[in-house]
């Protein structure tokens, strides 16, 4: 093994920081401070060190991509359950949830609630041991997902260590896999050129994208990821959901945007209208909202149904309308006298 004097390594760590902050301020913040050329300059530098002394830290940016094609992807349980959220069509519903919560937790009081925008997209676990990223898993059907670790790393929104002083020993961390309605539309034009079917919306491209055997066709696709949950943790311990989301922030983690805290479901009520008012605005596809008792000890209160929180329930918005002309219609007789 080449020997790795210590101010290598020490520039190695550096320049390993350097780049994983800049992109943070790249693909998180949209917010780049040094331009494209600069930054690939430093990220060959990197390179050529890693060559040089066969010596990388795990958390360099170089291993987001370069892992071989995999035969099939490998079972995950789940250390806790990713639980699908009841849906709600109409406000009413939405207040109905609300009643059921007070009259569940015994109070008259206004609950506090956290709502946020529905991504379309691929829900995720991430687990981080020691602020490394150890393992990335599908929801598959709640309990056991699939291993797609080497893919959720070619996406360059996911920290692969945690810079944060305030680290768990583990976490799970639940978002969703998306990707951007341009992003998309453009791999759709690409796949037609090709001669390839095209994918039907955002949501089953990104699932197509993360299920790839092969690392190498993932990274091409330009996913984002956005956090907003948390399952099994040791080391640490979160009071809501809003502090556990202002600690993702602080940890560079993506969040979703517009998300809010309110108290009362009539606020409630009215930040859902402001996100489907602005839901033509985004770069994603979202198709509700999601709604959650912010506190973490009456979220444990209210406990789970069958595969359900009582304590969270998504607001579905309706489906996007358009109009169809249709300027003929050809009938033709079947072998049996039947028109069609």
């Amino acid at each position: 093994m080449t020997h790795v004097p210590a101010e290598i390594k020490h520039e190695m760590g550096k320049l390993v920081k350097d780049l994983n902050y800049l992109c943070y301020r790249y693909y998180v913040l949209d917010s780049p401070v040094i331009s494209d050329e600069e930054y690939d300059r430093r990220y060959r530098h990197l390179e050529e060190l890693e060559l040089t002394y066969h010596y990388t830290c795990p958390d360099s940016p170089t291993q987001r991509v370069g892992a071989p094609p995999l035969d099939k992807f490998e079972k995950v349980k789940h250390t806790e359950p990713m639980l699908s959220l009841d849906n709600a069509f109409s406000h009413d519903e939405v207040r109905e949830f609300d009643e059921r919560v007070r009259r569940f937790l015994k109070t008259e009081k206004e609950i506090e609630y956290t709502v946020e925008p529905k991504y379309d997209g691929l829900a995720m676990e991430l687990t981080y041991k020691n602020g490394i990223l150890y393992k990335a898993s599908t929801r598959g059907d709640g309990y056991e997902g699939e291993d797609v670790t080497q893919n959720i790393r070619t996406i360059r929104a996911v920290p692969l260590r945690i810079e944060e002083a305030e680290m768990p020993q583990r976490i799970d961390i639940r978002g969703e896999v998306y990707m951007d309605i341009r992003e998309f539309e453009a791999l759709n034009r690409e796949r037609e050129r090709q001669g390839e079917p095209a994918f039907a919306n955002p949501r089953n491209a990104a699932a197509g994208s993360v299920r790839q055997l092969d690392p190498a066709i993932t990274v091409k696709r330009k996913l984002h990821l956005a956090c907003y949950g948390i399952g099994a943790v040791e080391g640490a311990a979160f009071g809501s959901q809003w502090e556990f989301i202002m600690w993702l922030e602080k940890a560079r983690f993506p969040v979703p945007s517009m998300m809010r805290i309110v108290k009362g479901i009539d606020k409630v009520i009215d930040v859902i209208r402001e996100i489907e008012g602005k839901r033509n605005t985004f770069s994603f596809e979202a198709d509700g909202a999601v709604i959650k008792v912010n506190e973490f000890e009456l979220q444990k209160a209210l406990g789970i149904k069958t595969r359900e929180p009582r304590w969270a329930m998504a607001y579905k918005f309706p489906a996007h309308q358009g109009t169809t002309r249709i300027n003929d219609i050809i009938a033709s007789v079947g072998r049996t006298g039947t028109i069609t």
